[in-house]
């Protein structure tokens, strides 16, 4: 037989009314960032969350995935999640007691401090997702993500528990477990020991309000386009000062607002740079 993938074919897919482990074979180190996931769909994680880098941070134990199936949480003998909107309307919302089962589980052993322990619905509505929020969520003892499907949620819920609403975006997805998995993305690559190079976090895109500079690597001429010479010269002041002006330049052609803030910020006029 083919020798499964060290970060598939362990999570059982049998219903539980527990967070449960992605992994069972995997060190349990003390600390260790956690994302806690409400889904339909758990059969959907750990997706791409499973290979590379934050795969082998999993396997590692360097952070925590723990999925919640929402359907065991659910109604009648259908185990039904969702009804139809109050008022009237088109679609499903999910219910608030099936929601707020699930959240109660979910909240078990965890802090109540949002601070530590944010709990995040993924919705077009929310507030869109920054570099600064990734860092947030890094820096919290873990988090409790809700995957949203047909029309969404049940409003009382978001301000029963405190819910954050976060946007990925101005489009719409069918479910939130894309969503989850590119916020965890982008939250667990900034654990320490996750990348391996915590410097490289800090010189990417966003990391000081900029857009990164263009990176080259070999080979040093490539279908008539030359690297850079600056990049070539071995004086590495001048070469800052390049990828300065690089990040600037994209900045201000490519993201107006991100340009407008950084002036701001640094007592520039926008229109001079």
């Amino acid at each position: 037989m083919p020798e499964k993938p060290k970060s598939h074919g362990r999570l059982k897919t049998t219903a539980t009314l527990k967070p449960r482990a992605l992994l069972q074979d995997k060190p349990e180190l003390v600390g260790a960032w956690e994302a806690r996931i409400i889904t339909l769909f758990p059969q959907a994680f750990p997706g791409v969350l499973g290979e590379s880098l934050t795969g082998k941070a999993l396997q590692d134990g360097l952070w925590r995935l723990g999925l919640i199936d929402l359907r065991p949480f659910g109604e009648g003998k259908h185990r039904n999640v969702d009804d139809t909107p109050a008022g009237g309307g088109a679609g499903m919302v999910l219910r608030a007691d099936v929601l707020g089962r699930a959240l109660d589980v979910a909240a078990e052993g965890v802090p109540t401090d949002r601070a530590r322990w944010p709990i995040v619905y993924l919705s077009p509505r929310g507030r869109p997702m920054q570099q600064t929020d990734a860092q947030r969520f890094a820096k919290a003892d873990g988090i409790t993500l809700l995957c949203g499907r047909f029309e969404g949620v049940d409003e009382r819920v978001l301000e029963e528990y405190g819910i954050e609403e976060v946007s990925l975006g101005d489009f719409i997805l069918t479910g939130g477990e894309i969503a989850a998995q590119a916020l965890i993305d982008a939250t667990v690559r900034l654990i320490p020991n996750v990348l391996g190079n915590q410097a490289s976090t800090e010189e990417e895109s966003f990391s000081n309000g900029l857009l990164e500079h263009p990176q080259y690597t070999r080979p040093a001429t490539w279908k008539g386009r030359d690297i850079p010479p600056i990049l070539r010269s071995g004086n590495h002041a001048e070469m800052e000062r390049w990828r300065k002006q690089q990040s600037l330049d994209l900045t201000r052609a490519r993201r107006p607002d991100l340009w407008r803030a950084y002036c701001k910020a640094h007592g520039l006029d926008p229109e001079q740079g």
